[in-house]
């Protein structure tokens, strides 16, 4: 079993705890890297949705499991990125500049609908940003001259440092640029959990009356986690964009929006990893259910994929509630102190603040 001995009150906040960990994920990004060597054409596509997914993942992440606000419309966010992303590419815009500004334009309409929306919480939280997802779809068809309503819009390629890039035709560079987007995305992330901002979010996520005690202003960190939140998924939703080329106002219909928080859920809430573990399952387990149906049966029967994908995941999450990340640290846990490991001990305990018991 492996102790870490901290010797300083950084120790609690480091990037990495210690440095087998950094080895670890740096060996990560480089296999990262190298998986196009390693890939063909289609399984690289599925990886690039993955990472897009993961981006969109950490976005609502960042809201539902680091603050507590759960979100049922952040599909809207996506359409967002996704159609400014467009706008901006047609008035000439170069791709470096157009995806931060679309994903600061979702994050700016983030902010404003969180300042009415956050003064409820809970299940009213949900609703309403269940009716914002649901409204999203008629504002995409109403303004038709932006985003060509039902028809929909188009997106070519784009250029990166001198270097045209389409998914499919070179969809190498393409899984690059995902890649180094989710890159600085996920080290943005890591960095503000470090951050007074991101300890506020886990306050407030923990216990709303504590922090207003602690003197957090609530309805302020509420509405940056929003805001922060949404900006991040409005950078998967230009990047989406580039990933299915033409798309209208179905690619961005409310189950997109549950599909996302059901995927922050098997992934496991509450950790960045969960994410990713979660935009896996959503990207290739669909595939993997198809394959083996093939192999099993050449019977087409109307909806059995989806079907026993659904199953699967309530399945996921009814036995592990901590999610897919949550499983992975029962195990390495469980190793790191055999024989010593006993069946009890990760046995949940019912406990809640007294002050939240009215809540």
């Amino acid at each position: 079993m492996r102790i870490h001995f901290k010797t300083k009150y950084d120790d609690d906040i480091n990037l990495f705890e210690d440095g087998r960990k950094m080895f670890w994920y740096g060996l990560l990004v480089v296999l990262a890297i190298l998986l196009p060597f390693m890939l063909d054409e289609y399984l690289l596509g599925e990886a690039v949705n993955v990472l897009i997914w993961a981006v969109a993942g950490m976005g609502l992440m960042i809201l539902a499991g680091h603050t507590g606000q759960a979100s049922l419309g952040h599909g809207a966010f996506l359409a967002c990125g996704a159609y400014m992303e467009v706008w901006l590419q047609n008035k000439g815009v170069p791709f470096l500049l157009s995806l931060p500004l679309a994903g600061l334009f979702a994050g700016i309409v983030g902010a404003i609908v969180a300042i009415p929306a956050l003064k409820m919480s809970g299940i009213y939280l949900a609703i309403a940003t269940l009716a914002m997802g649901v409204i999203a779809e008629d504002v995409i068809i109403l303004l038709e001259p932006y985003t060509g309503g039902i028809d929909g819009v188009f997106l070519g390629a784009f250029t990166l440092f001198g270097m045209e890039i389409d998914r499919y035709i070179n969809p190498d560079k393409f899984y690059w640029t995902c890649l180094g987007v989710v890159i600085i995305v996920t080290f943005g992330y890591a960095n503000l959990l470090r951050s007074s901002t991101g300890r506020a979010f886990m306050a407030i996520r923990d216990s709303e009356i504590s922090a207003r005690a602690m003197g957090i202003n609530v309805a302020r960190f509420k509405t940056i986690a929003f805001g922060l939140s949404c900006f991040v998924t409005g950078l998967a939703g230009a990047l989406l964009a580039h990933y299915m080329g033409a798309f209208n106002y179905e690619a961005f219909l409310i189950l997109i929006s549950i599909q996302l928080l059901l995927m922050i859920v098997v992934g496991g809430m509450g950790s960045i990893h969960g994410a990713f573990f979660g935009a896996a399952v959503v990207g290739f387990l669909p595939q993997v259910v198809t394959m083996v149906r093939e192999v099993v049966t050449t019977v087409a029967i109307p909806g059995l994929d989806m079907g026993i994908f659904a199953l699967i995941l309530i399945t996921i999450i009814i036995v592990e509630p901590l999610g897919l990340y949550g499983r992975w640290i029962k195990i390495r846990i469980w190793f790191e102190l055999f024989p010593l490991a006993r069946r009890d001990m990760f046995r949940r305990n019912k406990s809640y603040l007294k002050t939240e018991r009215m809540k």
